[in-house]
């Protein structure tokens, strides 16, 4: 996993961090006694909670991870010369010339461009080469186990299963991040079984090689999430001296021709589309227009502004 705070390590610390971590009250195995009497009522074969579960390892190393998530201390001028700079760059066009002819087509079948696909599979896993190589089952277990977050955890757990029991991927190849995001663009089993999709046809939905799988499943899950073709995720933009700083921010949305009246640029997209002005560095720094409902879409992936407009800056930067 990167350094950079991720969709998941976002969703999993909100008031994770301020829980004092109190040791489980049931031992593990009694607890995995319980889980499978829950996967079995959840639906899942008895067949794949025995092969899953028979021989469940507690992952203490997940258990330290989870603890101590360390904190987004670094600037927009860090984060974006760390993130979006000329060797991800440089990679990405390459990746981009070989996978084009396949990501258009998936363009062409869910309406999201190829270089907010490129800016996420960079972001989540640096092209496929970090995906994490933790056991998903072991790691939800124990988390779910360890009991802070025990609902959450238990159900990705199970639903972690129900992948299994459908086929997409065997347990031993079923790895990824201590916190349970898998694949090459990071799906916790929810989003899987939810987004995930089986682009070649094959029977099986492979987040971790089939690269018509893994482009299919991130473009389905932002058009699911709302994304219009029409629009891209947004711009940067030079602001007019004098601009109210207050006014940003993505939660302070209003359409294009009211931005227009306050001397805000005005891109060549319909005077009603929504946008909002994002300033990651704060005042008197870059500025972005971000459009709505797509930049909606991205924040669902993974909220901060940080992550949203480096997977827009790179993709663009990698498909110019």
């Amino acid at each position: 996993m990167h350094t950079m705070i991720t969709r998941r390590t976002t969703l999993l610390s909100l008031g994770g961090l301020a829980v004092a971590a109190a040791a489980p009250t049931e031992s593990f195995s009694a607890y995995v006694a319980e889980l499978r009497v829950l996967a079995r009522k959840s639906g899942v074969s008895q067949g794949t909670i025995d092969h899953a579960l028979g021989h469940v390892q507690l992952i203490q190393r997940a258990i330290d991870l989870d603890r101590h998530q360390p904190e987004s201390t670094l600037t927009w001028a860090q984060y974006r010369q760390r993130i979006v700079n000329d060797q991800r760059i440089a990679l990405g066009r390459k990746l981009y010339s070989k996978h084009r002819e396949l990501l258009a087509r998936v363009t062409q079948r869910y309406g999201v461009e190829p270089g907010v696909i490129m800016g996420i599979w960079a972001l989540e896993s640096n092209y496929g080469a970090d995906s994490g190589k933790f056991p998903i089952v072991d790691s939800l277990v124990t988390l779910a186990w360890e009991g802070r977050r025990r609902a959450f955890f238990q159900s990705e757990a199970i639903d972690a299963l129900k992948v299994l029991d459908r086929g997409d991927i065997t347990l031993d190849k079923m790895v990824g991040s201590y916190a349970g995001a898998m694949g090459q663009t990071q799906f916790m089993p929810d989003s899987v079984l939810k987004y995930s999709v089986d682009f070649n046809g094959d029977g099986r939905r492979d987040l971790w090689s089939d690269m018509g799988d893994i482009f299919a499943s991130t473009a389905n899950y932002l058009a699911r999430e709302g994304w219009q073709s029409t629009l891209t995720w947004g711009r940067p933009i030079v602001l007019p001296s004098g601009f109210d700083a207050s006014l940003a921010g993505h939660a302070k949305r209003r359409p294009l021709a009211e931005w227009a009246r306050l001397g805000v640029p005005v891109p060549a997209i319909p005077m009603q589309t929504v946008v909002s002005v994002v300033l990651p560095g704060g005042a008197g720094d870059e500025a972005f227009l971000t459009y709505w409902p797509n930049y909606k879409a991205l924040r669902s992936y993974n909220p901060p502004d940080k992550y949203c407009l480096s997977v827009g800056l790179l993709g663009d930067a990698i498909t110019a």
